[in-house]
């Protein structure tokens, strides 16, 4: 479990992730999203995930080439689109991405969503880029369980992140035990929830017992379950008070009664009907 915003996860390729970042989905590109990055960096986040799909790569660029921080102290995440998966659409996906921003590689590429009939084909893609020293590891997003074994029966070089929906309401119990017994990380997107689990009566109790925020004790839940998380937000403020996380602990029956709230309910997709 990671202790602060400075703590790094190893990765099954014993490359170091920070454990907590920050999520950009659909943040408009330009000065939004530059000016998200750079409080977030100012702040001391080292991880910043985006995506082909979300349109501001080169905000995201512009904003760590403005940062000050130097690259190589930067982890950064994308990924690539179902309709742009397959062997070489997806190199290609991987060369406009890194052109987009303004990088000479990336620390983590991921298939986006387990397209049938070609994740395979595009993790072998996502293989040849790691060989090439072109990113520093390699995994998937909103990988089920069944695809994850149709993957590993196949692939040489094993995934280092199962990037999925997370939240108390889809805590993802047998999955999350599936990739721990594979060494695979779990990371959370969507972690609060989109804001639906703000007013969750249990959660506020919590909140209120702590004196922290119900957005503060789901990512503590998060990281206390060695979960990487990576909260979106725009503004400088709530970026700076998702990170305020490491100077409380949740007791053993507060995580027994947030594990308690699983519903198995998904506010995305289900990776099996997307």
């Amino acid at each position: 479990m990671i202790s602060s915003l400075n703590d790094k996860v190893i990765l099954n390729n014993s490359v170091k992730m920070p454990g907590f970042g920050l999520g950009v989905y659909k943040v408009e590109d330009g000065e939004t999203v530059i000016q998200a990055v750079r409080a977030a960096i100012a702040l001391g986040y080292r991880s910043i995930d985006t995506a082909s799909l979300y349109g501001n790569e080169r905000g995201v660029g512009q904003a760590v080439r403005e940062s000050g921080v130097p690259r190589e102290e930067l982890f950064i995440t994308s990924k690539v689109w179902n309709d742009q998966q397959g062997y070489e659409s997806t190199l290609q996906a991987f060369d406009e991405s890194l052109e987009k921003l303004g990088m000479e590689y990336l620390d983590l590429y991921l298939v986006h969503w387990p397209v049938r009939g070609k994740f395979k084909e595009t993790f072998r893609a996502l293989e040849k880029l790691y060989d090439e020293g072109k990113v520093r590891a390699i995994g998937v997003s909103n990988f089920h369980i069944h695809h994850l074994e149709d993957l590993l029966m196949e692939c040489k070089i094993k995934p280092v992140v199962n990037q999925v929906e997370y939240h108390p309401h889809l805590a993802q119990v047998e999955l999350k035990a599936f990739c721990e017994s594979q060494n695979i990380q779990l990371e959370a997107w969507s972690p609060l929830k989109r804001g639906d689990l703000l007013d969750e009566p249990t959660l506020m109790a919590i909140a209120n017992k702590h004196g922290k925020s119900v957005a503060q004790v789901i990512l503590r839940w998060d990281i206390q379950n060695n979960v990487i998380t990576i909260p979106k937000s725009v503004k400088a403020e709530r970026i700076r008070e998702n990170a305020d996380i490491f100077d409380f602990v949740l007791t053993d029956e507060d995580m027994a009664q947030i594990d308690g709230l699983n519903i198995n309910d998904r506010r995305g997709s289900n990776p099996d009907d997307f």
